[in-house]
């Protein structure tokens, strides 16, 4: 990953769930880890375009299962994280970590 390269949140957020997941996970169960996980409103068609943006980048792999009578004859799309792809959240994380490193929150005053 680039120094500059860092993912961005959805990006780390998609990342981030297919990795709590086996191996090699199907969009579909993707969408639904993060939802379940983080109680984000989210869009299957946006999880399903961050992954193909992070296959371009090389995160990412994937490959086509079998098709199946219950989907119409289409066939399913496994994705799996590639060592670029943990390579890259290790590195998100290190940044983060460096950034919260000193900082103290403090609340606003009530008014």
């Amino acid at each position: 990953m680039a120094r500059r390269d860092y993912l961005g949140e959805f990006e780390l957020v998609v990342m981030l769930g297919l990795a709590r997941l086996d191996e090699e996970a199907y969009g579909m169960t993707i969408f639904e880890e993060i939802h379940e996980v983080t109680g984000r409103d989210l869009s299957i068609p946006a999880v399903y375009v961050t992954l193909n943006r992070l296959e371009k980048k090389g995160y990412v792999s994937s490959r086509t299962g079998e098709s199946t009578v219950q989907r119409g004859g289409r066939a399913k799309k496994y994705y799996r994280l590639t060592p670029d792809g943990t390579a890259a959240l290790e590195a998100s994380q290190n940044m983060l970590d460096l950034l919260w490193q000193g900082v103290r929150l403090k609340a606003e005053p009530s008014k």
